[in-house]
């Protein structure tokens, strides 16, 4: 998936159909010159809904449309017929879409499960015909009630991508060598910070047809959590990954020390990010020579007790089967 094409972040303007007007229709027919009322009830105005679809990555689509309008729903007609409902709009979006309302700001639901489906703009009522306003002191009642008009509404559309992995580390760590070797993934390399600006997502496969997803989240850098660099642009996209893959270079000044601030900006931003499962890969490890290899892979053990680390290196293509591997034994390792 190109970078061009990768979307989440957008606003639609939904509207809903307008109920139908009910009728004041009196019955006539032949030798009944002076009917009761028989005026049907008005159609319902047709809903705006959002549906999840599990083939969708981005909101690219709403980059052509942004406007979407239900049917209006038709006027009751004689003989109590009801009028037809308005046609109803749905709207499909990636899982993971989180939506807002565009005024407030208030987050009104998020869709996370396949085929989930939220009202967005519900369609007005038909207004009632003239035949269930009938009494004994007015038997032919000429009036009946309009269709509740539809309604409007701006609505932000945010992703948070749905992925099992996310590679987390500073910019120009390898996430994205590491993403294009893994995956059939293209995204943007080149030799300096933040060559990548949205997120990329590839699919790994796996050993007997399985796979996994895997997404290359922007760079991080200190204080990402208060908005510097691409701060919360991106921070959104690793609440939803199972599992972070700390990517971090083989020639950082000190590895114990970058680790240390990627943790911290993920926690100041969301403390529920510790809960997940955390794998650490040291790129560029074709660098390094095994006498020092082993002093590091000592001071890992040190400093990050209890988390799997793994030597890599995406161009002369070390340890990356080992990388498999281990990501898909802790994708699937019993809580």
């Amino acid at each position: 998936m190109t970078e061009g094409n990768f979307v989440d972040y957008v606003k639609i303007h939904v509207a809903s159909g307008n109920g139908g007007k009910g009728s004041t229709h009196l019955h006539r027919e032949k030798y009944v010159a002076k009917g009761g009322p028989d005026g049907g009830d008005g159609g319902r105005g047709g809903h705006v809904i959002l549906r999840t679809n599990p083939n969708l990555w981005t909101l690219v689509s709403f980059k052509f449309k942004q406007h979407f309008k239900a049917g209006h729903g038709e006027h009751g007609s004689k003989n109590r017929s009801t009028g037809a409902d308005g046609a109803d709009v749905f709207v499909d979006v990636p899982l993971g879409t989180v939506v807002r309302d565009a005024e407030t700001n208030e987050v009104l639901i998020e869709l996370t499960e396949e085929n989930q489906e939220f009202c967005a703009a519900e369609g007005g009522l038909g207004g009632r015909g003239n035949w269930h306003f009938k009494t004994p002191t007015n038997q032919t009642p000429r009036y009946a009630q309009p269709g509740i008009p539809g309604y409007e509404k701006q609505l932000l559309l945010e992703l948070k991508v749905l992925a099992d992995v996310g590679l987390v580390g500073f910019p120009n760590a390898g996430k994205s060598t590491l993403l294009s070797v893994l995956t059939s993934a293209k995204p943007k390399i080149a030799d300096y910070p933040f060559t990548t600006l949205k997120p990329n997502l590839g699919i790994v496969e796996y050993r007997d047809f399985k796979s996994f997803v895997i997404a290359d989240i922007p760079g991080i850098i200190e204080g990402a959590s208060e908005g510097k660099g691409l701060g919360h642009y991106f921070l959104r996209h690793i609440e939803r990954n199972s599992i972070l893959l700390y990517v971090i270079a083989a020639d950082a000044d000190n590895v114990a020390e970058e680790y240390r601030i990627l943790k911290s900006e993920l926690t100041k931003y969301n403390p529920d990010l510790l809960d997940k499962r955390q794998v650490i890969a040291i790129s560029k490890s074709d660098l390094l020579d095994d006498e020092l290899k082993t002093e590091l892979s000592e001071s890992i053990k040190a400093d990050f007790k209890g988390i799997p680390h793994l030597f890599i290196s995406s161009v002369a293509q070390q340890n990356l089967s080992v990388l498999k591997d281990l990501l898909w034994n802790e994708l699937n390792a019993a809580d």
